[in-house]
């Protein structure tokens, strides 16, 4: 397999809005978990912007053109963000023996991620 690497880059304030303007999109996007962790903090749209990004990176990375947000989901841990596929995600990453390991920042304007495929043991 050749190396394989996802980014995505979000303005923070474009999903707040979306958001905002269609509060049942957070449900197709995000888990339940995400949605949670989201909540418990100051601008949950700051942390959603970033496994936004994540799961767009993630999609990139692995190749995929046919896909839910909800494949892709990003667990928080007291480190680095661990990542759970299902679905198509989590067959593609099966095919290609591989799993995702992520990276994510952001800023007070935007939110980013980068997403790496590591070959399986």
């Amino acid at each position: 397999m050749r190396a394989a690497i996802g980014v995505d880059l979000l303005e923070i304030e474009r999903l707040e809005q979306a958001l905002a303007r269609r509060p049942r999109l957070a449900a197709r996007l995000f888990t339940d978990g995400e949605q949670a962790y989201a909540a418990a903090r100051a601008r949950p749209g700051q942390h959603l912007a970033a496994r936004f990004c994540a799961k767009e990176a993630v999609a990139k990375a692995l190749g995929l053109t046919a896909w839910s947000f909800l494949d892709v989901e990003v667990i928080s841990t007291q480190g680095a963000p661990l990542v759970a596929l299902h679905g198509a995600a989590a067959q593609r990453a099966a095919a290609l023996g591989v799993h995702v390991e992520v990276s994510l920042t952001h800023t007070r304007r935007d939110a980013g991620a980068v997403a790496i495929l590591a070959q399986d043991d």
